[in-house]
């Protein structure tokens, strides 16, 4: 196979030929790089490249290769890193002026995994500016264009991430999702995106944005390849005070069962309303498909998810309004010049630093967690959030997977939302659940619109049944083949 059909490949795949020797793990790398060179720059995916990180990697692959020592499954396959996770000694900016010329002095956790399974990670991507947003138009420093149609965005916040997989400029990648920023930019551009349960992953190296909600996951061509890589990525971490103490498994080992006497269960509320028509007509399809497998298709209703939207982004605004307050220029990051005093430092600094879409979540957070103000509108959400987890508990009493599109909509064009906040926010309505609930969730691709572009349908399980999701996506994605339409990212 030649190389440059390779990289388009899944990392089974790349695997294969890795152990067959037709390709060395540096040339694997180097092919990464060239197409980088060719693409990226009018797709923007990435902040920066680490090639010698990338390169030691590869040459470790090889030599084990060599000497006929066990690899793990995705050793040598290039990965791409969202650049809200430290990486040690390179660039970890969250794509914000604030943080330009961070280096990191340490490893995420999920990091230091990718290293000790020899997965070497090729570059840190671009994001919407500290994961808030859901076009990745709010970088401080490039927009992300779609790979499928290079006018359209290709979601937020993980836009980077889901665009250097969907250009084959990455085999798979990592994201971080607090209201559907895996899933929401897997949908965009074709892709499988899973966000595992609250704690199943460590959040310890996160830059983080709202703490109750953010989880890394990752974003893949394959469901196989999501289950390797949550393989690799998930488990207990003491640095990590929300990090579940759980039994390791291997996510791979259910993706093949048959449906026979699974419950999926359809929701009402985000199945019929609202949805453009070819969106509509794709999750009929793909409830057609699970029939013809042989699960069980119910109704579902969640009734307070229309309350979702304001309880999301009270409490993600409130979060991250306090967990923003670190950057104030005393420590690192950027530093307004010549300040007056230590006041006029912490303003300056933060007024120059942070761009307009968190500086609207900070002001909307503090708002909300202000006295006076906290009974009415933190408070009240946290108990809207109870409730809506209580709606979920008894979904699953009744279905064992949930199904719904990821976003009513395909990919929108570039700049069409970004001086309306409120239309942007209504594009998560989806996804902002399952992290509200701690809940699994992911987005696997199921054709595509009039104008060729992705459509996704997400797939929602209850806490740590990773592998029972895993396993309703892996049949439908076996019945919908999606790949065959992989032929035009080759051409990107």
């Amino acid at each position: 196979m030649d190389i440059k059909e390779l990289i388009t490949k899944s990392s089974k795949e790349q695997r294969q030929a890795l152990l067959n020797k037709e390709v060395s793990a540096v040339e694997l790398v180097n092919a990464f790089y060239d197409r980088i060179e060719t693409t990226d720059k009018e797709i923007g995916a990435y902040n920066s490249l680490t090639k010698d990180f990338a390169m030691e990697t590869a040459k470790k692959t090889d030599e084990k290769i060599r000497n006929n020592e066990h690899l793990s499954p995705l050793a040598g396959i290039p990965l791409a890193l969202k650049d809200n996770i430290n990486l040690k000694s390179y660039p970890t900016t969250a794509s914000s002026k604030i943080l330009e010329n961070f280096i990191s002095p340490y490893d995420a956790t999920v990091t230091k995994k990718l290293k000790e399974n020899l997965i070497p990670i090729i570059g840190k991507t671009n994001l919407d500016e500290f994961a808030m947003g859901s076009s990745n138009e709010n970088s401080a420093f490039k927009i992300v264009r779609n790979p499928w149609n290079k006018n359209k965005v290709p979601g937020g916040s993980s836009g980077g991430s889901a665009a250097a997989v969907a250009a084959s400029e990455a085999t798979v990648s990592l994201g971080s999702d607090t209201g559907g920023s895996i899933r929401l930019p897997a949908s965009y551009c074709g892709l499988v995106g899973l966000k595992p349960t609250y704690g199943r992953v460590s959040r310890y190296g996160l830059i983080a944005f709202a703490s109750s909600l953010d989880q890394i996951g990752p974003i893949t061509k394959t469901v196989e390849d999501a289950a390797l890589l949550l393989n690799v990525i998930s488990g207990h971490d003491e640095k990590d005070s929300t990090s579940l103490n759980q039994t390791p498994e291997d996510f791979t080992q259910d993706l093949k069962k048959d449906l026979k006497g699974l419950k999926i269960g359809y929701i009402k509320e985000l199945c019929t309303e609202g949805l453009a028509p070819e969106v509509e007509n794709a999750v009929k399809k793909s409830i057609e498909l699970y029939k013809s497998a042989g699960a069980e298709i119910v109704e579902i209703s969640l009734p307070l998810i229309k309350y979702s939207i304001a309880v999301y982004y009270v409490i993600a605004t409130a979060e991250a309004s306090s967990n923003l307050a670190r950057f104030d220029g005393v420590k690192y990051g950027y530093r307004t010049k010549n300040p007056e005093n230590l006041y006029d430092m912490y303003v300056k600094t933060r007024a120059e630093g942070f761009g307009d879409e968190v500086k609207r979540r900070i002001m909307l957070g503090t708002y909300a967690l202000s006295s006076g103000y906290y009974d009415a509108y933190y408070k009240k959400a946290q108990q809207l959030r109870r409730l809506i987890k209580q709606d979920f508990d008894n979904a699953f009493k009744k279905a064992d997977v949930l199904l719904s599109p990821t976003c009513p909509h395909t990919a929108f064009d570039i700049g069409s939302k970004i001086e309306d906040p409120l239309s942007m926010y209504l594009t998560d309505i989806a996804t902002i659940t399952a992290n509200l609930a701690g809940i699994p969730a992911m987005n696997v691709p199921v054709g595509l619109d009039n104008a060729n572009m992705p459509i996704g349908l997400q797939l929602q399980a209850d806490c740590l049944q990773e592998s029972k999701l895993l396993n309703a996506a892996y049949k439908l994605e076996e019945a919908v083949q999606f790949n065959q339409y992989g032929k035009i990212l080759q051409q990107v």
